[in-house]
């Protein structure tokens, strides 16, 4: 599998709003981030510019309007997020992030049997 490029927190927040409003303008980002983020309409269109660069984001241009869509599945970007963070944490291993997290984190009964289940069905 081709590595795919890293995207930024910002650029998260832009792909949030791509993949839930699909294809949709700058003006559809700007409106749907304005109320949680103070960022100017400049900033949203270079986030915009630089995930095209990273071949995260294709367009289409009617007339004057370009309409935005993810070229990446929402489970494509988060599987190598999950990947990398693996890789540049724990170096690649897998056991050791797993430990740390279920030692540190508090978990519900009900989570902890999620668990035990879906650790039971990669015996089988």
């Amino acid at each position: 599998m081709d590595e795919q490029p890293r995207i930024s927190d910002a650029e998260w927040e832009i792909m949030k709003v791509i993949w839930a409003k699909s294809p949709a303008t700058a003006a559809d980002v700007i409106h749907a981030l304005r109320d949680n983020k103070t960022w100017k309409d400049n900033t949203i269109k270079t986030l915009l510019s630089r995930l095209l660069q990273k071949g995260v984001l294709t367009y289409e241009q009617v007339n004057r309007v370009y309409y935005y869509s993810p070229a990446l599945t929402e489970e494509e970007c988060k599987r190598q997020e999950r990947q990398s963070f693996l890789q540049r944490v724990y170096g690649g291993a897998l056991k050791p992030m797993l430990v740390h997290f279920l030692k540190e984190e508090k978990l519900s009964s009900q989570e902890i049997d999620e668990l035990k289940k879906i650790l039971s069905e990669k015996e089988k």
